[in-house]
């Protein structure tokens, strides 16, 4: 008798540590959802999927103020960290739950508004997941996820290190069960999910001043070794420390040069229930 295909591993490349929520709490509506901006009114209530220290989050619930946001994460103590991010910022439109993207604990048609970003390319099951989105959706509702395609980081100077860099996050998040792509799978996913009325579209982030490459580049030097990054590429065995050390190295050399660049892509959509 034939045995059972495993499950596919569905864990978070990055895990939670401080050099991470560090970049994710810089995130806001203008640099990470300008694409949805526009489609925010007043007293429309949101759901924010994956919201982690959630700067995002309480920029949605000022600009659809009084409605009502609710900012879901798998860990309960970035959950805590932000909400008490809220309360220290006087946003009283919004809460934090811990969550599960792929059972949310919502009635159905419960938002007008489900929110996602970088979150679908750590999922095993994305189709899966945006359909639980759909549900809690009201009828005509609207979806919005955004998500980087590590297929088109593209940085200059050259550099070896990074190189490698780039080919092990991708072995990495494999190893994860994600997809480094998912930028570029977006509109197909949420149209297999259901939805109708689909736009899509793209953005970048850039790194090139040296504020944002001390920043950018000293943040993935202290995540190369003591993230979950770290850990997963070892136990996966596409990694050491000493390599991880040298993929550091070459994130502090990028991030000292004047000439250092970095881009990195994002496919987004919006969509209806």
């Amino acid at each position: 008798m034939e045995s059972e295909t495993a499950p596919a591993r569905d864990a978070y490349t990055h895990g939670h540590h401080a050099s991470v929520l560090r970049i994710h709490a810089w995130r806001t509506v203008e640099n990470s959802a300008a694409y949805l901006a526009p489609r925010l009114e007043a007293g429309v209530d949101v759901l924010d999927v994956g919201s982690g220290p959630g700067t995002i989050t309480l920029d949605l619930a000022r600009r659809v103020r009084p409605g009502h946001v609710v900012g879901i994460d798998a860990s309960a103590e970035v959950v805590s960290q932000a909400a008490g991010l809220a309360a220290s910022e006087g946003v009283g439109n919004v809460e934090f739950r811990t969550g599960d993207a792929y059972a949310l604990e919502f009635d159905d048609g419960a938002f007008d508004v489900v929110h996602a970003h970088q979150v679908l390319q750590h999922l095993a099951r994305p189709v899966d997941a945006l359909r639980e989105f759909r549900r809690v959706l009201k009828p005509g509702g609207l979806l919005a996820v955004r998500d980087v395609d590590y297929g088109g980081v593209i940085w200059s100077p050259a550099s070896a290190g990074l190189d490698r860099w780039l080919a092990l996050y991708h072995d990495v998040h494999d190893w994860n069960g994600g997809d480094a792509h998912a930028g570029r799978h977006l509109k197909r996913w949420v149209r297999e999910a259901g939805f109708a009325d689909v736009t899509a579209s793209g953005s970048v982030w850039v790194f090139a001043s040296d504020l944002e490459r001390e920043w950018w580049g000293g943040s993935w030097a202290e995540r190369a070794t003591e993230s979950s990054f770290a850990g997963h590429a070892i136990e996966s065995g596409h990694s050491n420390p000493d390599e991880l050390r040298r993929i550091a190295q070459a994130w502090r050399d990028w991030a000292a040069d004047g000439d250092g660049w970095l881009l990195m892509p994002h496919g987004e959509v919006l969509a209806r229930a």
